[in-house]
């Protein structure tokens, strides 16, 4: 054996003997925890997306569903004695498929209701029936929770909303199962963001957009003008003009375009809604 390969093998037992010592050892702390798995990425024992579902996890059992809940100013409601006719169009418009019924403001959620239930009723042409006689009852939870215990609760009970409410008992925000499950594996595509195309139209003046469509596609399908050599991306443009990463809720308005961050983590803005605005009025001098 020559002195090459002598040390080869001894460079091997090595590392072999401190990637052995590296996971024997129990981890005191959280951060101790964390730097052994990012030991372990570098080392090609973890691959990125397994490293992020693995801080996710570690990220939900500590945040609580007031770090992720929509606001309430944010919720798209329906109030309890509107009819079905009244609803259906923010229905469309919004392509939710769950709704809080609220009573006689916000802060007063009474029900839930599910786009699906509206079917027979507009099958049947039925639509002067009053959202509450369909409303379903709401799950509420104190804006103290941890997301790992929501996250169990929601599994348990078969839920996929709940309303996260105030320690007066008035609705704060809402949460769904999804948000939560971001929180670990990122964006969970649905059938619009499964699409090739980058915008969805959802109606006349509503639009859905992934935050990567780049600034010249955008320009071209709304015949805007953001300038492409600032930014490469919308989402960048919507990071820029916010100072920060924004939340979900955020909104922001630009021209004639109101953008609203639909879907966002602490490090970028995956998905926005924008809305088309009236012109503003020119005054005459």
């Amino acid at each position: 054996m020559n002195d090459e390969s002598a040390d080869e093998i001894a460079d091997s037992r090595n590392w072999a003997w401190r990637l052995s010592h590296l996971f024997a050892a129990e981890p005191k702390t959280r951060e101790e925890l964390v730097a052994m798995l990012h030991e372990a990425y570098k080392r090609h024992l973890l691959d990125r997306d397994a490293l992020s579902m693995i801080e996710g996890v570690l990220k939900v059992s500590e945040a609580r569903v007031r770090d992720i809940m929509v606001p309430r100013a944010q919720m798209d409601v329906v109030p309890q004695d509107a009819a079905l006719e009244d609803v259906l169009p923010q229905v469309v418009e919004t392509a939710h498929s769950r709704f809080p019924v609220i009573g006689e403001d916000r802060s007063q959620v009474v029900g839930i209701l599910l786009a699906k239930d509206l079917l027979p009723y507009v099958w049947r042409q039925n639509l002067k029936v009053p959202v509450k006689k369909l409303m379903r009852q709401a799950l509420f939870v104190p804006e103290s929770k941890r997301l790992n215990v929501m996250l169990r609760e929601f599994r348990q009970r078969c839920q996929h909303m709940a309303i996260v409410i105030d320690e007066y008992g008035a609705a704060a925000g809402l949460v769904t199962i999804e948000d939560i499950l971001e929180q670990i594996v990122g964006e969970i595509a649905d059938e619009h963001d499964l699409e090739e195309e980058y915008i969805f139209r959802r109606s006349n003046r509503v639009y859905t957009v992934k935050a990567i469509t780049p600034i010249e596609e955008f320009n071209d399908y709304f015949h805007a003008d953001f300038k492409p050599e600032d930014f490469d991306t919308i989402g960048g443009l919507i990071v820029s003009t916010l100072g920060h990463v924004p939340k979900r809720g955020e909104q922001v308005r630009l021209g004639r375009f109101l953008f609203e961050v639909l879907r966002a983590d602490n490090r970028r803005v995956h998905l926005l809604k924008v809305k088309l605005l009236e012109p503003e009025p020119t005054r005459a001098d």
